[in-house]
């Protein structure tokens, strides 16, 4: 008789092989794999008692310590729904998302409190003491709900940079899939040494707190990210493996070029979320950082694809290397052949490198669908497969690589221009730490791109001078017609917020 699958049975397998080895390090604290099951029994313990029930939503609202890694196994044990919440979202925002997902428990950080005053009126307990939550449960609390390997485990909202947030549901099977694509893809292990630079909020962390758990690594938490604090913690520790968006791997890059710091051990991050350009990643290679570049959407679990390697590919010349790992690549291996990139017919485009279609992908690692909302699911999935509203070409040798979202798109005098080819040529500029493209509206052509630029420090460039730098380098119907300069808008997830600047460029 086959057992369901549960991230469950990560922990429960670690503290029986690991539990004298650390788990956690949070600040001054190191738990044991031991402790740390004990510490997600008494919550399992804690919340039953406080009268949640099977299915029940449990909300956290916490930068990444302890009481933000302990529900995601915490809050399943006690056969409850987990709910992460955004910490850079206002009361309005949480409000809405506590709302609609009907939230009876509210765990939150206390320098976090005076938000969740204003966005916790309809829920029945609220907790910003998290250690004082775990001392009402019992440490021996073996009484789980009966798991049903396709039962709702978290419902993560999108980030919701357009309209109401959607909610995207998470199930046991799904969870264990991707986690174990993710120690399958990056080579997670019992000594892996893991900084959360991401947030556990997004994607549930992309599945690695279960991951990490499930080899027996260590979680290093860091409540939010500093450069100066991830060198110290990747130095003290012998951190491994790290993720995070591509403003994330720039954000470390220019601390340590800056700093003469270079990493002797191995040092390997995942980068998703946006595509990162081939001049982020030849920095980070300088700075002894191996970067796998991923792509996948919270409608995946978080990554999807991965920029598979290969060993002949070591002996080319950075900038090329740099320009391969800048795709988004193949499959996950626990994902399969179900990914394929379509025309508007659902027909597979031809592998040339030119042609446009749009990411499309099933399975195991693919949502149950969107919570309360039957409507925006179905549209999701026509044709059987989840649409990802993301533009790929898919190259000879299989490999995809974004051009850019459907609406992100700028169509100039009926030609299709992908914002983010521009955005990478400009980040070749020396000058240029960040660039954003998109479409302003033009008399003549309909629509023409803009460029938003953020400079390096201590960096100076003009407009016309970067317009030239794209007019050398791609046709001229390509490069952006005005140039800004200042900070980019970004999502909590490091995303750039694009229709804000489309609505400052109407």
């Amino acid at each position: 008789m086959k057992s369901p699958l549960t991230p469950l049975e990560f922990l429960a397998r670690s503290a029986a092989v690991y539990g004298d080895r650390i788990a956690v390090v949070d600040g001054d604290r190191r738990f044991t794999y031991a402790e740390f099951n004990q510490r997600v029994h008494r919550l399992a313990s804690a919340l039953q008692r406080r009268g949640v029930a099977p299915g029940d939503r449990v909300a956290v609202l916490a930068p990444n310590t302890v009481a933000a890694l302990e529900p995601h196994f915490g809050v399943l044990q006690a056969g409850a729904v987990l709910v992460m919440l955004n910490t850079r979202l206002q009361a309005r925002e949480l409000e809405w998302i506590l709302n609609h997902c009907g939230a009876t428990v509210l765990i939150a950080d206390p320098l976090l409190l005076p938000v969740v005053r204003k966005a916790a009126g309809n829920v029945a307990f609220v907790t910003d003491d998290y250690e004082g939550l775990l001392d009402e449960g019992d440490a021996s609390f073996d009484d789980p709900p009966q798991v049903d390997e396709d039962g709702m485990i978290a419902i993560n909202y999108t980030s919701g940079t357009t309209g109401f947030p959607k909610g995207v549901m998470f199930t046991h099977r799904g969870a264990v899939t991707n986690a174990l694509g993710e120690i399958i893809e990056h080579g997670l292990n019992s000594d892996t040494v893991y900084l959360w630079t991401l947030p556990l909020f997004h994607c549930n962390g992309w599945c690695f707190p279960w991951a990490v758990t499930a080899v027996g690594g260590r979680h290093v938490c860091l409540r939010q990210v500093d450069p100066s604090k991830m060198v110290d913690l990747i130095m003290t520790e012998g951190v491994t493996h790290l993720c995070g968006a591509p403003v994330v791997v720039s954000t470390l890059t220019q601390y340590c070029a800056a700093n003469g710091v270079r990493f002797e051990r191995a040092l390997k991050m995942v980068t998703a979320g946006a595509p990162p350009s081939p001049a982020v990643l030849r920095a980070a290679e300088e700075i002894g950082m191996d970067v796998a570049h991923a792509y996948g959407l919270t409608e995946t679990y978080g990554p999807h694809t991965v920029c598979a390697w290969r060993s002949e590919w070591n002996t080319l010349p950075a900038a090329e290397k740099a320009q391969l790992k800048a795709r988004q690549g193949v499959a996950y291996l626990v994902a399969g052949t179900d990914l394929r990139v379509v025309d508007e017919h659902m027909r597979d485009i031809p592998r040339d490198g030119v042609t446009m279609g749009e990411v499309v992908m099933r399975g195991n690692n693919v949502m149950l669908g969107y919570y309360d909302n039957p409507e925006a699911t179905e549209k999701a999935f026509a044709g059987g497969w989840f649409h990802s509203g993301d533009l790929a070409v898919m190259h000879p040798d299989g490999y995809i690589e974004l051009r850019d979202r459907a609406k992100d798109i700028v169509i100039s005098g009926g030609e299709n221009i992908s914002s983010i080819e521009v955005e990478k040529v400009l980040a070749e500029h020396p000058a240029v730490l960040e660039a954003a493209v998109v479409a302003i509206p033009d008399d003549q052509w309909g629509e023409v791109p803009k460029a938003y630029i953020g400079l390096k420090p201590g960096s100076s460039a003009t407009p016309e001078e970067l317009i030239e730098f794209c007019r050398a380098r791609l046709a001229h119907f390509k490069c952006p017609k005005v140039v800004q300069f200042g900070l980019l808008p970004r999502t909590a997830t490091g995303k750039v917020r694009k229709n804000e600047l489309r609505a400052r460029g109407r």
